[in-house]
């Protein structure tokens, strides 16, 4: 069976080996220590029950004859016994004392462990109690333990004190016969954990793993209008309410991209009527600009077409001489040249706009906006300061819709210095129209006239569509509001400040050609 590495076959057997061989750790440690401490705990029974004996048999050797506890280490046959009965409980250390506290007798015991021995003989025949005592670090079966035991008791024959005993034994035998069992227990976990694990694995592909891949498969499969069927009919657990709730889904999903595509189509057909209409609108303004410029259009072709019927005339009369009438022709047609760059300049601007952008300069589209203005009648009086800091101006563009985003903003202001009724009048009506960089994405133009100024409450509504602060029948509404949806088009922003009687600003910031943040230029 190929479990893929990081499949969900894969993730179980992990974890399932990994809590079982977990499980059966802390279970092995657990038992460890319980054999152990039984191992330990038979030792000391086997302590006492050798002290007995010990006992016993110096009580008899102390009744034979005429003998004392110091004749205990002159004996050999006493001594063999001896040796033979701690070997046999496993034992090897052993020490005697008299009633006195003296030792009478000692066996396997070190310099440093025929002391210790001493004293807990002495003690155990003091106290009249046993007592086990544990000394020494070694190492244990999992971590440090104790490495000597010490069984003392009073030396007791026939109700009889005859002194104290103390019994000694190494417990690192112990531990090796644990660690040795320890070796056969780890193999038996290794085959538990490979059976319970293959049993696991087994049970739970083919109760969650398989059904999963098959409910996986149905919806890698699905298109759209499929309707899963039950994985299994019989099969009434979780994974078979999984399917029939995914299947509910999937058709309530297929009923809401229906119903998506629905608001989708509605919404396309909303949007493309609003770009029509959004189109119309601004065809509708810049009509309504031509019509405010045509009085002055007219008041500038009059001038010089007076010019010429005058030099006409006096062609016609013909008392002048060669070079006057050559004059005079160069005089019509120069006039004749500004009566076509005026109509062509109308022109132009009341062309649909192509839609289509192009690199151009913003600075020579703001100076052919102001050029074509300031013949008009509106722009009397009006004193234009054109201050262009900006070094970098060339911006990509519609020029058909940023001259009539130009030519709004201008006459808005002309408007507002025309305006009667101010609190405090100007000496002198200023527009200053002011370019710069304020980061080498963007180019900032500022249209700064020196006007009455916008309440604060009216500023927030500048830019909505039919919003206007002029009387009745002498505004659209739609001035701003074109420029908004202009300037947006193009990536830009628009933004007005003000304040009363100091007069507006309207700020108009556009990203540069070629720049990080002017996409065109990528």
């Amino acid at each position: 069976m190929k479990i893929p590495f990081y499949g969900l076959r894969a993730v179980i057997l992990t974890q399932l080996i990994f809590l079982i061989v977990a499980a059966m750790l802390l279970v092995n440690v657990v038992m460890l220590n319980f054999h152990q401490r039984d191992l330990i705990s038979a030792k000391v029974d086997m302590g006492r029950l050798l002290i007995s004996v010990l006992a016993r048999n110096t009580g008899r050797f102390l009744e034979t004859g005429e003998r004392g506890m110091k004749d205990l280490n002159s004996d050999i046959a006493f001594r063999r016994d001896i040796s033979e009965l701690l070997a046999g409980g496993g034992y090897s250390g052993l020490m005697i004392v008299d009633h006195n506290g003296d030792p009478a007798f000692s066996a396997n015991l070190s310099s440093e462990t025929r002391q210790r021995s001493l004293n807990l003989a002495r003690i155990a025949m003091e106290t009249m109690d046993w007592s086990v005592n544990y000394h020494g670090i070694t190492r244990g079966v999992l971590w440090l333990a104790k490495s000597e035991i010490n069984v003392s008791s009073p030396l007791i024959f026939n109700g009889r004190s005859l002194g104290g005993i103390n019994i000694s034994a190494p417990l690192s035998p112990i531990y090796k016969s644990v660690m040795e069992s320890e070796k056969l227990v780890l193999l038996y976990i290794i085959l538990d954990t490979l059976i319970l694990a293959m049993v696991g694995i087994y049970l739970l592909s083919r109760i969650v793993v398989k059904p999963i891949h098959r409910l996986l498969r149905m919806t890698e499969e699905y298109k759209d209008g499929d309707i899963i069927p039950s994985m299994v009919e019989d099969q009434r657990n979780e994974i078979g309410n999984l399917s029939r709730s995914f299947g509910v889904m999937l058709k309530r999903l297929d009923d809401n991209k229906k119903e998506l595509r629905r608001h989708i189509s509605s919404l396309e057909e909303a949007n493309r009527r609003l770009k029509e209409a959004q189109k119309e609108i601004i065809r509708s303004e810049k009509l309504a600009s031509v019509g405010r410029l045509a009085a002055g259009i007219a008041h500038e072709i009059g001038n010089p077409i007076g010019i010429i019927l005058g030099y006409l005339g006096l062609i016609r009369k013909g008392n002048i001489t060669d070079q006057e009438k050559m004059d005079f022709i160069n005089r019509v047609e120069t006039e004749i040249t500004r009566v076509n760059r005026i109509i062509n300049q109308l022109l132009d601007f009341s062309r649909p706009s192509s839609g289509k952008k192009e690199e151009r300069r913003v600075h020579d589209l703001l100076s052919y906006t102001i050029n074509m203005l300031r013949p008009q009648s509106i722009m009397e009086g009006v004193k234009i300061n054109l201050d262009l800091r900006a070094s970098r101006d060339t911006i990509m563009a519609d020029p058909n819709q940023l001259h009539q985003v130009f030519l709004n903003i201008i006459l808005n202001a002309a408007d507002a210095l025309l305006r009667e009724g101010l609190t405090e009048m100007p000496r002198e009506k200023e527009l200053s129209i002011i370019s710069e960089n304020p980061n080498e994405s963007m180019i900032e133009l500022r249209f700064i006239d020196n006007g009455p100024g916008i309440a604060e409450e009216e500023l927030i509504h500048i830019f909505d569509p039919f919003y206007t602060t002029k009387d009745p029948g002498k505004g659209t509404g739609l001035g701003l509001s074109v420029c908004y949806w202009i300037v947006e088009g193009h990536g830009g922003e628009i933004r007005a400040e003000s304040v009363i009687g100091k007069g507006t600003a309207i700020i108009v910031g556009l990203p540069v050609y070629g720049s990080q943040n002017g996409g065109d230029g990528q």
